[in-house]
């Protein structure tokens, strides 16, 4: 064998390889690894031009994959947007909204947020009113912690051209003031898409948040992501960034079939054009998405049992299919034909009678086309019913799951008020999905429901059922723990399946991707609250350093 480009050694490596988990030295050339073993072993491969590494005892493992996040979303948030964090209080949320709106000009959109379903009081039967205090020219957008929602003012409410006679449309709600029946300010799931579209970003704003999402999710100790919900911007900006050699990092991108966010769907041969027009190196465009339901906080998310009264909600009335975005026939149609044409689909599904649809499709789909050899995947997952824990398995289909919309954060009280406490209890049963033999990924959903994008505190999470955070104490669900040993492939192998890069990344063994961090310690010698607080000492992708602490 020829002499390796580098050598690390004297480490402690973990490799996610079963057929040799641990080792203390590997070797790469050209970006791929090309022995990994013993120090004596592979120091065989030491030539004249070889760099060598002592890694001093640190541990090595591979780079984590996130499996859904937004990511251009949240890094245009951090330049571009208003944003109070997650616990913020109404009254930091408006001063924030003052500030950037006496910052731009007199039409520019003032976007931003979140806002949380416990503020409803606050803004009281008119929500709108309080933006229109604060500009009657400029329109005023503000999302919620899902993203599912927002809250604008009677400007932007115009622009959108949504007034008293605006009906509902498909899948989306306009509130509206009971005594004139006025839109209030408020627009759930695909009533906002008008509204929405408002929102504009510059190539040289996407641009910008290529590189800032790159450098964040390298600092974090990521060396590949999925983005759920790609268009035509999303995927130039990827794309772009790929070509300029600045995507350090192995993407997919799910096209968006549907979405409440947008009036209408996107052709198939639209699709099919976005697919073979955006791929690029490192950027894979043979994935879908699907939006099934909505959120808790909306009572949009599709449930089996009714919410709790409250809110207007008519218990009695409780029909499970009735907040379902796409109609079960239909769905099973869109998976079948999506199947055929080679796209993987992911489904985002909250409630549990939105997740068994999903399956009932992804089973239709089989039926039909036969084992088209794609695994379909499950979004979020939040709630699923005993009945359909094992179907996962059965369909070879993925379950996606996100802890930091579990474990107790500051939306975990209104999902208590909504569903009960013995209901949240059971959100993401993953001990449960584990035991049933699914496959499941990690997904952190940033920035639509979660603050930040770090894995590692999702991962505790995982573990302990807990939020690292002390402003957010108690557990939920304590027996769906799992150990670590459990959790790393959730976010290694298994997120590298889903991928479509088995063996090429998630894994330290000869032939795959050089794509690996090192930390200071062993993480399986550390206590959860350590993993919480680990910061990457470096991270490689195809063997360069892309982060350095």
């Amino acid at each position: 064998m020829n002499p390796a480009d580098h050598i690390w050694f004297g480490g402690d490596i973990l490799t996610m390889d079963p057929h040799q988990p641990r080792a203390t030295a590997l070797a790469v050339t050209n970006g791929r690894i090309v022995a990994v073993g013993s120090d004596q072993d592979v120091r065989n491969l030491t030539g004249p031009s070889t760099r060598e590494i002592d890694l001093g005892g640190a541990f090595l493992m591979p780079g984590l994959i996130e499996s859904h996040t937004h990511a251009l979303w949240g890094a245009c948030r951090t330049l571009f947007d208003v944003y109070v964090g997650y616990g913020a209080s109404m009254g930091e949320l408006m001063d924030a909204v003052r500030s950037r709106s006496a910052q731009l000009g007199p039409d520019d959109v003032v976007f931003g947020g979140p806002w949380r379903h416990d503020m409803r009081a606050e803004m009281g039967a008119i929500p709108r009113a309080i933006l229109d205090r604060i500009s009657s020219r400029q329109p005023i957008v503000l999302v919620d912690t899902s993203q599912h929602l927002i809250w604008c003012n009677s400007r932007a409410l115009d622009l959108a051209g949504i007034g008293p006679d605006t009906p509902n449309p498909p899948g989306g709600v306009i509130e509206r003031d009971p005594a004139t029946g006025v839109p209030n300010g408020i627009l759930a799931e695909s009533a906002a898409a008008p509204v929405r579209v408002l929102v504009k970003r510059s190539s040289a704003q996407m641009d910008d948040a290529a590189r800032e999402c790159v450098r964040y999710f390298n600092g974090l100790g990521f060396t590949g992501f999925k983005e759920p919900m790609a268009y035509e911007a999303e995927l130039r900006a990827y794309r772009d960034a790929d070509q300029r050699g600045e995507l350090t990092l192995h993407a997919a991108a799910h096209i968006v079939r549907t979405s409440p966010l947008a009036s209408d769907g996107v052709p198939y041969d639209e699709m099919e054009a976005l697919r073979q027009g955006y791929a690029s190196e490192n950027l894979r465009t043979d994935f879908a998405k699907l939006f099934l339901d909505g959120v808790v906080g909306g009572y949009t998310a599709s449930f089996l049992e009714p919410y709790l009264g409250g809110g207007g909600y008519d218990v009695a009335g409780h029909e499970p299919d009735a907040t379902l975005l796409i109609a079960p026939e239909v769905l099973k149609d869109e998976l079948r034909e999506l199947d055929r044409r080679g796209f993987t689909v992911k489904m985002h599904a909250v409630g549990d009678n939105a997740v068994r649809k999903g399956l009932d499709a992804i089973q239709a789909a089989r039926e039909t086309n036969g084992s088209s050899g794609l695994r379909h995947e499950i979004s979020h997952m939040n709630y699923v019913s005993d009945a359909d824990v094992a179907r996962l398995q059965k369909l070879d289909a993925v379950a996606e799951i996100s802890p930091k919309m579990w474990y107790p954060n500051p939306v975990t009280a209104t999902q208590i008020a909504l569903l009960g406490e013995d209901r949240v209890a059971k959100n993401h049963r993953i001990r449960d999905l584990h035991q049933a033999g699914a496959e499941m990924v990690y997904a952190s959903d940033w920035p639509a429901a979660a603050p930040d994008a770090n894995p590692w505190t999702g991962l505790s999470g995982m573990l302990t059922r807990r939020n690292c955070d002390p402003a957010y104490p108690g557990i939920l669900g304590p027996d769906q723990a799992i150990p670590l040993e459990t959790a790393l492939p959730i976010f290694t192998r298994n997120a590298a399946r889903a991928l479509k890069m088995e063996g090429e990344t998630g894994i330290l063994a000869q032939g795959a991707w050089a794509d690996f961090i090192v930390l200071d310690k062993a993480l399986d010698k550390m206590a959860p609250d350590e993993i919480c607080e680990v910061v990457p000492r470096q991270t490689f992708w195809k063997g360069r350093e892309v982060f350095a602490r």
